[in-house]
């Protein structure tokens, strides 16, 4: 069948509040040598998307200035060079922009199958949270199995996958959130310990729960004055890895705990890492965390879907912090 020659997708007609988001029409992307065009069933919603729209992250130069990190759909067309696919395959892929469409185009690279057991629905919640823990633990801050970790935002779509693929290799695993509703829905994804922040000091009850000792990773998306506590909480020779910041980016932290217990501090922007960084990191997912797909020992949740048309309302809802897993909007639901 041939391809159509416009597409449905989000606009955001300027930077602002979730509202800004509208429905517009417009031409298929133009495929670069080496991408795919996918024909979008679902697309994720993430935190970077709602950025984004406020006009505080914008799209690297060369990417499509469309929301959308990750998606699930069918291969529609292949570009020049590209290789390992065929129109008609079924993937979930990071992009690179342009998700909110019907049709978005990313290297073919990014591009995975559906892990085993998923629907294209659950499919759209995996990509860019499990490239951004898989990069940041296992890459960046070498976890080990037998270290303890401790996940922030334990019920976000990041948090969730942390804490199952941390504990799938053989984690302590030490999670906050919010709510008691949201700490008992940690534990019951394999949190050994859930620390509600409202009531808790996060630092002083992971001290006590570890006999002083402190755990050996931290995975913030948090910062502001999660920072300094984040260090309080840390073992000797401890990891920590930033990957945003809901509190702040600036910060006021007594830098002795760093000397003192030889700390290691690193962060990173998945989609500012160079491509074939994100292809190496699609690669390690297929070898070593889809089988846990195939096992049963993962799975997403995804809290609500909502219509391509009513992104604004995703948006709304993700920036509330009431939810618990990941939204995902119907584009073509197959």
């Amino acid at each position: 069948m041939p391809l159509p020659s416009t597409m449905r997708y989000v606009s955001a007609t300027a930077p602002g509040p979730p509202e800004v988001l509208e429905a517009a029409g417009g031409p298929l992307p133009v495929l670069k040598p080496g991408e795919v065009l996918i024909e979008v069933a679902y697309a994720g919603v993430n935190r970077p998307d709602c950025l984004q729209r406020s006009g505080a992250y914008p799209p690297p130069a060369d990417a499509s200035p469309i929301i959308g990190l990750e998606v699930a759909g069918r291969i529609a067309a292949l570009g020049e060079r590209a290789t390992g696919w065929n129109i008609g395959d079924e993937v979930c892929a990071l992009t690179p922009g342009g998700g909110y469409a019907e049709y978005c185009a990313t290297p073919a690279g990014f591009c995975l199958p559906l892990p085993p057991g998923l629907s294209l629905l659950e499919a759209a919640g995996v990509p860019e949270n499990y490239f951004t823990v898989w990069y940041n633990l296992f890459d960046r801050l070498h976890f080990s199995p037998g270290e303890s970790v401790l996940i922030h935002g334990g019920t976000s779509g990041i948090g969730l996958t942390a804490i199952q693929l941390t504990k799938a290799f053989g984690a302590i695993v030490f999670a906050t959130a919010g709510s008691p509703e949201k700490v008992a829905f940690c534990r019951t994804m394999g949190a050994d310990h859930a620390i509600d922040y409202k009531t808790q000091d996060f630092s002083a009850e992971v001290w006590r729960l570890t006999d002083k000792r402190g755990v050996d990773v931290v995975l913030d998306m948090v910062g502001g004055d999660y920072v300094e506590r984040n260090l309080k909480a840390m073992a000797v020779e401890g990891r920590l890895a930033q990957i945003a910041f809901l509190h702040g980016s600036r910060v006021e932290l007594e830098m002795r705990h760093i000397m003192m217990k030889r700390l290691t501090v690193t962060g990173s922007t998945l989609r500012a890492s160079p491509a074939a960084r994100k292809v190496a990191l699609a690669q390690a997912l297929r070898e070593k965390v889809w089988p846990l797909f195939a096992q049963r020992k993962l799975k997403i949740v995804i809290a609500q879907t909502f219509p391509l048309a009513e992104a604004a309302k995703a948006h709304a809802l993700m920036e509330s912090g009431t939810l618990i897993g990941k939204i995902v909007l119907e584009v073509r639901p197959h």
